[in-house]
């Protein structure tokens, strides 16, 4: 799984976060970098709740009194922690919380998502949600989708709290 991760988890912290300022482009590597320990033999500590834990204190430490090189390199842990949900890992209890349950880590497959016609469908979601989220910020606007290639930054003109939300109330 690839559009997968990096469709839902940009939509996801776009829509949560609603920032133009927040470099998407780390936010959707945290979101795939697990994805080299399966191509590596299976699934080891960056499928722990652990690796996004120690990165998010990592960053948080490196960039004190650096607010911009925060905001971006924030998103790294964000990433790693929404993989975390889209895969479902949290299903392996002992390869989420550890070392809580044994110094063991690593082997075996993930369970969920395992049949060729699930992987098959959950890339084509992400695939739809891809498309959706081009239309939705801009993308296909040269100079959005220019913006977002060299910055990782959405217009802010398309950011939902830039855009009317019908009548105001008093």
């Amino acid at each position: 799984m690839f559009f997968w991760f990096l469709a839902l988890s940009f939509v996801l912290v776009a829509a949560v976060f609603d920032s133009p300022a927040l470099d998407y482009r780390v936010v959707m590597l945290g979101s795939v970098l697990p994805v080299v320990e399966l191509v590596a033999g299976g699934p080891w500590a960056l499928h722990t709740l652990l690796a996004p834990l120690v990165v998010l204190a990592v960053v948080m430490l490196a960039t004190r009194g650096r607010r911009l090189a925060r905001r971006r390199w924030l998103g790294l842990p964000i990433g790693l922690f929404l993989y975390l949900v889209l895969d479902g890992a949290w299903l392996r209890t002992d390869l989420f919380w550890w070392p809580a349950f044994g110094a063991r880590v690593g082997g075996g497959d993930l369970p969920e998502f395992k049949p060729l016609a699930a992987l098959i469908a959950l890339e084509l979601v992400g695939l739809a949600a891809g498309g959706w989220a081009v239309n939705r910020y801009g993308l296909a606007d040269r100079e959005r989708f220019r913006l977002f290639c060299a910055r990782g930054r959405l217009d802010r003109t398309q950011m939902g709290a830039n855009r009317p939300r019908g009548p105001r109330r008093r």
